[in-house]
């Protein structure tokens, strides 16, 4: 009897602002410091992504040339933001993209601000995508708070995300099915300080925790 063939891998594509531009709720953080968490975080959550089980390729896309240097020293591909303004749409890009260089990959869109995500939680968090998404339909992550979105995958088909203010409830009210509620990692975006807070507790990476003073309590 032949084994059964491997699942489809995921592509984790990563929409990544110039740190000049994001994080700007983080208040009470002067901006030199505010601009190194959010490079941080970027580097953090790709860190986590390329050793999660699953992960075939993390794909950036970025308007940062800078930045572009150190994530490709990860090991990640970087391609150019088309569409800087719009968040939506340069994932469909993305997941474009992923196509293209990996074909069969699930698309998976991942927010860059998972400080303290962890490679095993997001590796289980994708064997759910996995089945969902061989099944043909959309599987998300909700944030902690309950009413955004950390992660999305689909079909390339239906590849429809709907990043953006409640976003959570506009992704289940497509059809996505909500997957990952039992792996606190995943769901820790960090927009604000009270946020921050949230992902030391849970154990922030090694590039955000240099950032923020701070010691390592995870490998990534």
């Amino acid at each position: 009897m032949s084994p059964d063939p491997a699942p489809p891998p995921c592509v984790v594509v990563v929409p990544v602002k110039p740190p000049t531009h994001g994080k700007s709720r983080l208040l009470g953080v002067d901006d030199e410091q505010r601009r190194a968490l959010a490079e941080a975080f970027a580097l953090d959550t790709v860190t986590a992504a390329r050793a999660a089980a699953g992960v075939r390729a993390v794909l950036v896309v970025t308007d940062d040339f800078r930045l572009a240097a150190p994530l490709r020293a990860l090991g990640c591909d970087v391609v150019p933001d088309g569409v800087t303004e719009d968040l939506n749409a340069t994932l469909v890009q993305g997941a474009a993209e992923a196509v293209r260089r990996w074909p069969g990959a699930i698309p998976v869109a991942l927010c860059a601000d998972l400080p303290a995500l962890r490679s095993d939680d997001l590796g289980a968090v994708l064997a759910e995508v996995v089945v969902e998404v061989t099944q043909g339909r959309a599987a998300f992550v909700r944030d902690r708070v309950g009413t955004g979105t950390t992660l999305y995958a689909a079909p390339h088909a239906g590849f429809e995300p709907r990043f953006g203010s409640g976003s959570a409830g506009r992704h289940a009210a497509d059809g996505a099915v909500e997957v990952g509620v039992a792996h606190a990692s995943v769901r820790a975006d960090v927009d604000d300080v009270a946020d921050l807070g949230v992902a030391m507790v849970l154990g922030l990476g090694e590039h955000t925790a240099r950032a923020s003073g701070r010691r390592a309590t995870h490998p990534g």
